[in-house]
């Protein structure tokens, strides 16, 4: 009975190494550093909750199995790569950073730690990887190919103010990437007819003066890029439009909820539950260099009805049966 109960204990052993050399250590608790622009973004607010949903969902609880390291650059992008830095000091497991800029710094500061990006711009065309299907290095993520919305944006919201003629564009003077996106909403603008006016702000002390001079320009539509920096002033800019009574575009839906007009763009609560399984797969052991760039699944269209009666716009219910969503 001895010789037999040992076979079988041995023979169990032998079945079960292979198990728990995958399994992950027991008591095992990953750090995720988080590379962000403003912690009073209401995009980023909305969007983090995502994440963090995504990571919930596949069985990570903070504190418990998983510690989240955030550092934000409130604006001021020059932070990034000293913040990167910092995480990478700090031996996190994994970097999740949103936005060009703020890859890019974390791609400075370490080859080895994997990165999960969500980026506005075309990954390979700015040297961030290789390919779509295979990234190479320890990047991988996802694509939200905002620019090429801008013609759609526009059209959109053309179709919602038909008096929109004039058009103010907001953008960070000082982010590259930033900038880039007023140049083409002017080029995509100019194709639908529009005479469109770029309004550079470089730092939070710019947009009272470019408020005021707005308040005597009167265009006839403020569309708002995005950035760290006009993020991080968000409930601003929408309170100016409001109180000022400019229709308003933005690249995403959180300032439309905040009070904004409308917003064409791609569904970043969907991309960011699914940045959760990136985290999750690489956490688990698969390379960066093997899980391909994705790009936007779904596009979402809001409509704050409450802002358009406001300022006496009507809707055409064409427009109203497209949306995915109208606020009240």
């Amino acid at each position: 009975m001895k010789a037999r109960t040992l076979i079988v204990l041995l023979t169990l052993g032998l079945l079960l190494v292979p198990l728990a050399a995958n399994a992950q250590p027991m008591g095992k608790v990953s750090r995720i550093g988080i590379l962000a622009g403003s912690s009073h973004d209401l995009t980023w607010q909305s969007i983090n909750e995502a994440l963090q949903q995504g990571l919930r969902a596949l069985g990570y609880v903070e504190g418990k199995n998983v510690i989240m390291e955030y550092r934000y650059v409130e604006g001021n992008v020059a932070l990034f790569p000293a913040l990167a830095a910092d995480l990478v000091r700090r031996h996190v497991d994994i970097i999740v950073a949103t936005g060009h800029t703020n890859v890019l710094a974390a791609k400075q500061a370490t080859t080895t730690i994997p990165i999960v990006m969500t980026v506005p711009t075309d990954p390979v065309e700015t040297g961030l990887v290789e390919s779509l299907a295979r990234p190479g290095g320890n990047i991988t993520g996802f694509t939200s190919s905002l620019f090429e919305t801008v013609g759609k944006q526009l059209e959109l919201f053309k179709a919602t103010v038909p008096t929109l003629v004039r058009i103010a564009v907001l953008y960070d003077a000082a982010n590259p990437f930033n900038a880039l996106h007023a140049q083409a909403v002017q080029t995509a603008g100019r194709a639908l007819g529009l005479t469109v006016q770029l309004w550079e702000v470089r730092g939070a002390d710019d947009f009272e003066r470019v408020f005021a001079a707005l308040r005597q320009e009167r265009p006839d539509g403020l569309f708002v890029t995005g950035g760290p920096l006009l993020r991080g002033h968000e409930t601003r800019i929408v309170a100016f439009a409001v109180q000022g009574a400019f229709p308003s575009v933005h690249d995403n839906r959180a300032a439309v909820e905040a009070g904004g007009l409308m917003s064409y763009t791609v569904d970043r609560v969907d991309m960011y539950r699914r940045v959760a399984s990136y985290v999750d797969k690489i956490l688990k052991g698969t390379k960066p260099a093997d899980l391909p760039i994705e790009q936007p699944t779904k596009f979402e269209l809001v409509i704050n009805l409450k802002t358009a009666k406001a300022l006496g716009l009507t809707i055409p219910p064409t427009l109203l049966f497209q949306a995915d969503e109208v606020i009240q």
